[in-house]
């Protein structure tokens, strides 16, 4: 393939530095990883937003997570119609073959692909509303609950709303998936809505009793 390069040296570097001490004293243990196969207890679907850093905020080694990301942390509704579905293939593979105890939903703040449905519902990103736009397609699974934050009139505080609104609606498509509604009523699996500030470090949970995000 004539229009792949080789990787940049400043990664190459890196590597090698992984490579000598990180893996060097831990040889032991990601030999055990390989040989042994992963068991994670979790499953974290969270954005691809470079900045949000799940491992680092849980404090997680290798093989404790089996992570999900994409645009906005958004899990479609159940469609089994034979087409390509990377989240729900994810899912699928972490409930019915890993037999994760927990599927964490993590959100966060400045997200782009939010702001992104915000722009769109307010006119404002044609480029969104082609048909040919992934990213406007993607962000059509949350459209339907800016009905919920549009009288918000500080922008700030309606785009962290809908941040929150796209946890939630993540929760529920999990629900119309067959083996995600079995496992969560045989007791098998729980979910768990999250939301973090970047800037501040804060990470909230969703409390179904209040029906409000909670601070930790």
């Amino acid at each position: 393939m004539q229009f792949a390069k080789p990787l940049p040296s400043y990664l190459i570097q890196r590597y090698q530095g992984w490579k000598a001490t990180a893996y060097a004293e831990n040889r032991s243990w990601y030999r055990r990883l390989a040989t042994e196969g992963q068991r994670p207890r979790a499953m974290v679907i969270s954005c691809c937003d470079s900045r949000v850093h799940v491992t680092s905020i849980f404090g997680a080694d290798q093989g404790e997570f089996f992570i999900h990301r994409n645009i906005a942390n958004l899990v479609p509704p159940y469609e089994p119609d034979g087409d390509h579905h990377g989240t729900s293939a994810t899912i699928e593979y972490a409930v019915t073959v890993l037999k994760v105890s927990h599927l964490m939903v993590l959100g966060h703040s400045e997200c782009g692909g939010v702001q992104g449905c915000i722009d769109m519902c307010k006119g404002h990103a044609p480029e969104l509303e082609e048909k040919e736009s992934f990213v406007g397609r993607w962000m059509d699974i949350l459209r339907p609950k800016f009905d919920l934050v549009a009288d918000i009139e500080d922008e700030g505080e309606q785009a962290r709303a809908l941040e929150r609104q796209s946890v939630l609606t993540s929760l529920s498509n999990l629900m119309t998936f067959p083996f995600v509604s079995e496992a969560v009523e045989d007791g098998s699996l729980s979910l768990h809505g999250l939301w973090t500030d970047i800037g501040e470090g804060g990470l909230e949970y969703y409390d179904p009793k209040s029906g409000e995000f909670v601070q930790i």
